[in-house]
């Protein structure tokens, strides 16, 4: 068994998926209640103090997650604070709607992003491993779909489609979060 160490439920949704060969229970399942708060200066610092949190509180093997988008034409703002860059108050809504305003005017060459994932894993043993991925878009003009969470719909892919509208399956085939946690289950099943 592995604990996932979020509170996300698109974000658990989409790693119970990719990883469906693997005994994975959310902080839900195992009746932990906690916020963990990400201090760390990277995807990679907020990823270790949620796993090392509930790896102290459980003794056992857990995963946990930091991703977020990293916009080149704002020298990679959001990133490390995509998910809290306009308060605790903002919604998803207002983020994506925030980030296409700044790039009102900008071509599309100039609107790369990079999806990046960070995730740690930490074995029943206590041995800590590190798994990135990376997924090249832009950022669109417009949200657009209805499948997907977070910045989904404004991540557009190179063949102009969002992350958004592209099915389930197809969408967790490709993503930062599947690259890096496919190296994870390569990694377990050694």
């Amino acid at each position: 068994m592995i604990i996932l160490a979020t509170n996300n439920k698109g974000k658990a949704k989409e790693i119970k998926e990719i990883l469906k060969n693997e005994d994975i229970k959310t902080l839900k399942e195992m009746n932990i209640n906690i916020e963990i708060e990400e201090t760390g200066e990277t995807f990679e610092d907020n990823a270790l103090i949620k796993a090392r949190k509930i790896y102290s509180l459980t003794n056992t093997a857990c995963i946990a997650d930091d991703s977020g988008i990293c916009i080149e034409e704002l020298d990679g703002f959001p990133g490390v604070k995509t998910a809290r860059f306009l308060g605790e108050n903002a919604t998803q809504e207002d983020r994506n709607n925030y980030l296409i305003k700044r790039l009102e005017g900008i071509p599309k060459a100039k609107r790369t992003v990079q999806f990046i994932t960070c995730i740690a894993y930490i074995d029943s043993q206590g041995n800590e491993k590190i798994y990135n991925g990376i997924l090249n878009g832009y950022i669109a003009e417009a949200p657009r779909g209805n499948n997907g969470f977070g910045f989904d719909e404004i991540f557009e892919l190179e063949d102009g489609r969002t992350l958004a509208e592209l099915e389930t399956e197809e969408k967790n085939n490709i993503t930062s979060r599947k690259i890096a946690l496919k190296k994870l289950e390569q990694d377990i099943n050694k």
